[in-house]
Order: C-alpha cells, then sequence, then structure tokens
C-alpha cells in the first residue's frame, strides 16, 4: 500500500510550512511547491502516489491556482483538489473544493 502524498502550492513561506507541517502531522507525506510552475512539473512526473493538491489561489508566478487545479485534474482525474484563497471563492473547476482561509 502506497503511502498518500500531497502537494501543497503555496507562494507564502510561512503558510505553506504551516499547512505542510498540518498535514505531516496527520500522517500524510508532503511535498512543497512556492509555486505553480514548479508544480506543475511535479505532477507531470509524479504517479499515482500523489493523492491530493492543496493550493492556494494566488500564487504570484505565471500561473494561478485555479489554472493549476485545472491541469492537475486534467492529468490525474481522480486527484483530491483543495484551493484555498483569503479572498473570495473563485470559480473552481469540477470536482475540487474550496477553503477560506481564517
Amino acid at each position: 500500500m502506497s503511502k498518500f502524498v500531497a502537494l501543497v502550492v503555496e507562494n507564502d513561506p510561512f503558510q505553506r510550512e504551516c499547512l505542510a507541517d498540518l498535514l505531516k502531522g496527520e500522517g500524510l507525506e508532503v511535498l512543497e511547491c512556492a509555486n505553480g510552475e514548479v508544480a506543475e512539473l511535479v505532477l507531470a512526473t509524479t504517479g499515482p502516489e500523489l493523492r491530493a493538491l492543496v493550493t492556494d489561489v494566488n500564487l504570484g508566478g505565471e500561473m494561478s491556482g485555479v489554472e493549476l487545479a485545472q491541469y492537475a485534474k486534467s492529468r490525474l482525474p481522480g486527484l483530491n483538489v483543495v484551493m484555498v484563497s483569503g479572498h473570495g471563492p473563485p470559480t473552481v473547476p469540477h470536482d475540487t473544493h474550496f477553503l477560506m482561509k481564517p
């Protein structure tokens, strides 16, 4: 049985570390990326062990979290995707979830 791996994509280092620590505390293996471009490379080279993507909506690079979520779902349709933002919810891709940051 493979370990549950989650990819956390957040451009704010403090928030990324906090979220990664929270998920690690729940027993998940966590990969961390600061922007969508690096996360896209991880998604392109990762197999079925990647089970979840948690991404901020505004990543500060060329790719938004919404675009990353769309790419992720096209590449891995069964991937669990959670988008987070401190602003109102965007239009999220089908079969993804949105959580408001406190």
